[in-house]
């Protein structure tokens, strides 16, 4: 199948843009690894890298290697590839970071600071308490 050049050329530039701004996405959640102070923040931060960082971009290679017409028959794998990855990515990432916090969480490996209102706290305390009662 081929297709017309500026089509081609569209989806090049769109594919490269997506990239630039994964990129951009992983810069700004390492700058954010770092100054964020306690883990479930960084946690926020290190998925924020995941998503934007990682999905993204390769969304955008597979945009970009539809439109390399120079990549021959190949350029339908690459992207096929690129695509399942990236659905992989977004379906376990957030679990991932949830079961860590959680793992976190539950035992205590990390302080919950500053707080405000603690709802897990409140729920495992009342299973506590139906399960003494």
């Amino acid at each position: 199948m081929v297709m017309p050049d500026w089509l081609s050329n569209l989806s090049v530039w769109v594919g490269e843009i997506m990239i630039g701004v994964g990129v951009v996405s992983d810069v700004i959640a390492a700058i954010g690894m770092l100054r964020f102070p306690n883990f479930f923040v960084r946690l926020h931060a290190a998925t924020i890298g995941t998503i934007w960082g990682a999905f993204l971009p390769l969304v955008g290679v597979a945009i970009l290697s539809v439109g390399a017409d120079y990549l021959g028959s190949y350029r339908w794998f690459m992207g096929g590839g690129a695509l399942i990855t990236a659905v992989l990515i977004l379906i376990l990432g957030p679990a991932g970071s949830h079961a860590l916090a959680r793992a976190a969480y539950r035992s205590k490996a990390a302080k919950v600071e500053p707080k405000c209102v603690d709802h897990l706290e409140e729920h495992i305390r009342g299973e506590e308490r139906d399960r003494n009662a």
